[in-house]
This record gives structure tokens, C-alpha cells and sequence, in this order.
């Protein structure tokens, strides 16, 4: 086996260590120079490697268990992890089961467990590549699906898992015309205007992506710009802006653009985007909360559990466990009453979370529409083209869910409202 594709796989088992040994994002590990030392195409198998297993892990598991008589260390599990799901992902046999029994054997704490690698992948390459598909779709952990389960139900949440499963398209917004973009690139012009890429390769590559033709948006995050109609030169206030896809929006449709945002480090790519994509926004790295004026349009984009993004972050449900979520409901809150206070009669305020949990969406607004009585959700703005009328919820906000067009390749868990204050 080439020592490349050694580096790439001993990258994938570091990152699976972090993500579940050590309960970091992917991104965050990344961002800290795990793979700076690889080639960009090592780099990308790497990440592919990882996320591909950790969509598989209960499929691996169930594999490898039956040829261990009890689970080896983390570092050896994940290594037969990777290895399992190339595997059964039609890999060749031979170079995956020596790439494992290499990182293991370079290791001088698992060194000795060469040969149950070698033995294992040996037995998982004849029987698990037919064995793979005969196996239930992967499950959330019980801390998230029980919730999931409650407020959708199992049928729902059979469908939801196995967008998680099958993995997302590369969705683009255009800076411009949409179509000129879905010509120059193939791929699908959606309803909603976002251009889906089946087969995408490394993104700084594309055609257009160094003059700031376009930028990666999920189809789902690209709506509460649509729903807030951003008018030419008119001055919107952004609230939680990183990273950035939604200021580039505003940004594009001619909007004057305050963007706030507390991390100084995701600002500086919301920066560099703007830089890349030729596009201006005033960016102010602070507290949302502390923000004072008066504004006829805000968008907040609330820090939330990101729930809804598991089908293109699949570390999200083994890096977290739900420990935070009260703090983050009580957060949007309190960032949804000072928004409403930021708001001008006859203003509208767009509120959205990248979230599957009704208490990150639906209850916040029912809620603040209660404790605002100034305030109602104008459930006509959420009528854009590719929305369905299904989709819009009882209080007024919208719903989605990455089981919605499961035939097209799905979209992220969005929930999002429009509020207009009398």
C-alpha cells in the first residue's frame, strides 16, 4: 500500500479519536492542523475516511463485534472501524488490511495487537462487504433520538436517520445568476434557487470559486435570507453571522449590512469570504446582546445544538451529548426578546435555527409571540418558491427536515419564522 494512502488513513483514526474519545467537532480539530502536514489530496481522504465511518459506525460495530471477544482500545477500534467500512464500501482488501495493521503496529501500546487487525479485516473482508447492506440504518444516540422520536415519531425518524446516512450534495449559492452558475457547473438548479452538486471534488478547485462566483450553502440555510427579502440599500442588522454564507446574501442583494458575531476566528473567514467574493458588510466582533439602534429588518441566525446538520456533520452526535441544550434555549430567548426590542414598528425579524428540536424552534417563537403581543409571524413570507405549504407550522414558522426531498438528496434541519412588529 502507498504510504499516502497510510498517512490519509492513520489521520482518519486520529480524527475519529478526538471526535470520540476526546468529544470534539471535527471542525474544531481540524481547524487546530490535524491534517496540515497531509497533501490536499490526502486531506481529503482523510476527512472523507472519517466522516464515511462515523455515518457507519453502528453498521462496523456490529461487524467487528462478532470476531472480538472484547473491544480492543480506542485507537485499534477505530482503525478496524475505518477499515471495516472500506471495506464494505467495495475497498480493496489487501491495501485497507495492511494499512491498518501498520498504524496499529507503529503504535508501541497497540503494536501487539498486529495480528488480531490482521485477523479480523480478514474475516470482515469475506463476509462484510454482503453482510453491509442486510443491516438496520444507523441510529442516533438515545440522548438525541429519544427527543427526535417524541416530537416526529419513529416513522419520521427512520427517514430522518437515513438522510444522515446517505450524506449530503454540495448545495451553492450565486452571486449571480443561478443559472449561468448551474450551466458553467452541471449539476441542479433546486426550486429555491440553490445549485446541488452530486459529485463536487475539492471546492477551491471549482470553476468560479477564486473569483467569487458562488459559496457552499446548504439549500435549507440559503431560505431565511429569501424570507427576509432584503431590499437594495436597505440597512439590515445580522445577529450571530458567522460564518457567513447568509452576510454574503444580504451582501449580494445590495443590502447595507451590519453583521455581529462574538468569535473572532470564525469573523476572520466571514471576512476572508467577503474578500473572495468582491462583497461588502460592516463586521463587528461582539455581543449580539449589547447591540443598541433601531432596525427594519434583522436576521438572527441563533446559536443552537446545529441538530439539524448531522447528514453533513455526522461527528455532531458522538462529539456532543445534550448537556448543553438548556443553555442554548434560554440563550435564544433572551437573543430573540433583545431582537424584537431592536426592531422598528412595521419591522420584520427573521429568526432561525439550524435545528431539529421543536424547543430551538417552534416553542421559541410560540413563546415570544406570547410574551410580545406587538409582534405576529407573517406566515406569508414564508411562501417562497420550493417551500411547501405542509412545511409552514401552526404558530407561523417553518419546518425542515433532512428527510424532505429525499429523491433530490435532502437538506439540513432548518427551522425558521418571520415576525413582524405592529
Amino acid at each position: 500500500m502507498a504510504q499516502t494512502g497510510v498517512q490519509a488513513r492513520r489521520s482518519a483514526v486520529y480524527l475519529l479519536d478526538q471526535v470520540i474519545g476526546e468529544g470534539r467537532l471535527l471542525s474544531e480539530v481540524i481547524a487546530a492542523g490535524a491534517l496540515e502536514r497531509l497533501q490536499p489530496a490526502e486531506r481529503a481522504t482523510a476527512q472523507r475516511l472519517a466522516l464515511e465511518t462515523l455515518r457507519g459506525l453502528e453498521r462496523a460495530d456490529r461487524l467487528l463485534q462478532k470476531h472480538l471477544q472484547k473491544y480492543p482500545p480506542l485507537t485499534v477500534r477505530n482503525a478496524l472501524r475505518v477499515a471495516t467500512v472500506e471495506l464494505c464500501q467495495g475497498g480493496a482488501a489487501h491495501g485497507i488490511v495492511n494499512s491498518a495493521v501498520s498504524i496499529v503496529g507503529a503504535n508501541k501500546r497497540t503494536a501487539t495487537m498486529k495480528g488480531l487487525v490482521n485477523a479480523v479485516l480478514r474475516k470482515v473482508a469475506d463476509a462484510g462487504p454482503e453482510a453491509w447492506d442486510s443491516l438496520r440504518i444507523p441510529r442516533l444516540p438515545k440522548w438525541l433520538r429519544e427527543p427526535l422520536v417524541s416530537a416526529y415519531g419513529g416513522d419520521v425518524m427512520q427517514a430522518i436517520e437515513k438522510a444522515h446516512f446517505d450524506g449530503a450534495p454540495l448545495d451553492l449559492t450565486a452571486k449571480g445568476d443561478k443559472g449561468a452558475l448551474q450551466r458553467s457547473l452541471g449539476g441542479t438548479l433546486l426550486e429555491t434557487g440553490s445549485v446541488r452538486l452530486e459529485e463536487a471534488g475539492q471546492v477551491s478547485m471549482m470553476p468560479g470559486f477564486k473569483k467569487g462566483s458562488w459559496w457552499v450553502q446548504d439549500a435549507a440555510a440559503a431560505l431565511p435570507v429569501q424570507i427576509l427579502k432584503p431590499q437594495q440599500e436597505e440597512a439590515i442588522l445580522e445577529l450571530c453571522a458567522a460564518p457567513g454564507g447568509k452576510t454574503m446574501q444580504l451582501a449580494a442583494a445590495g443590502a447595507k449590512v451590519r453583521a455581529v458575531d462574538n468569535n473572532a476566528s470564525r469573523m476572520e473567514r466571514v471576512r476572508e469570504n467577503l474578500k473572495r467574493t468582491k462583497l461588502e458588510a460592516e463586521l463587528v466582533v461582539g455581543d449580539a446582546l449589547v447591540e443598541t439602534g433601531s432596525w427594519g429588518a434583522i436576521l438572527l441566525d441563533a446559536p443552537c445544538s446545529a441538530t439539524g446538520t448531522i447528514r453533513r456533520h455526522p461527528d455532531l452526535p458522538h462529539a456532543k451529548d445534550g448537556s448543553e441544550f438548556g443553555e442554548l434555549i434560554h440563550l435564544q430567548a433572551t437573543m430573540l426578546d433583545h431582537a424584537i426590542d431592536l426592531l422598528k414598528p412595521g419591522g420584520r425579524l427573521v429568526y432561525c435555527t439550524c435545528s431539529l428540536l421543536p424547543d430551538e424552534g417552534e416553542c421559541q417563537v410560540e413563546d415570544a409571540l406570547t410574551r410580545h403581543t406587538n409582534v405576529k409571524a407573517d406566515v406569508d413570507a414564508l411562501r417562497i418558491p420550493g417551500v411547501e405549504e405542509d412545511w409552514i407550522t401552526e404558530e407561523g414558522g417553518l419546518r425542515l427536515r433532512p428527510d424532505y426531498w429525499a429523491d433530490k438528496g435532502g437538506m439540513d434541519g432548518f427551522y425558521i419564522a418571520c415576525l413582524v412588529k405592529a
